[in-house]
């Protein structure tokens, strides 16, 4: 006298896993990127010079400004107050390319 047990998979979001959705990460992260390298660049400063005002390594400032990693909100704080401005002067003013439509 056994049960019998049916296993119903979960269901998986196409979004976590869609082209689309990982292109527009990429492009948000470029951007954001480049946006920091601009305000860096603007403000007279080295890669080293602002990692060690922000707390970073070089290497972490790297891979962001590259846009291959992503940043923590955090992390983006420490920046701004490095470079003297606000977070949102850290974000790009237009994401409209990087987003999916629809």
């Amino acid at each position: 006298m056994y049960a019998t047990v049916h296993i119903v998979p979960m269901p998986v979001s196409k979004a976590l896993t869609s082209p689309e959705q990982t292109l527009a990460r990429t492009n948000i992260r470029k951007a954001i990127g480049t946006q920091i390298v601009r305000l860096r660049q603007r403000e007279g400063l080295t890669q080293e010079a602002l990692a060690l005002a922000a707390g970073w390594s070089r290497n972490q400032l790297i891979f962001v400004e590259h846009g291959e990693r992503g940043i923590q909100i955090e992390r983006l704080y420490e920046l701004a107050e490095a470079l003297g401005v606000t977070v949102h002067d850290l974000l790009p003013v237009n994401l409209g390319e990087a987003l999916p439509e629809g």
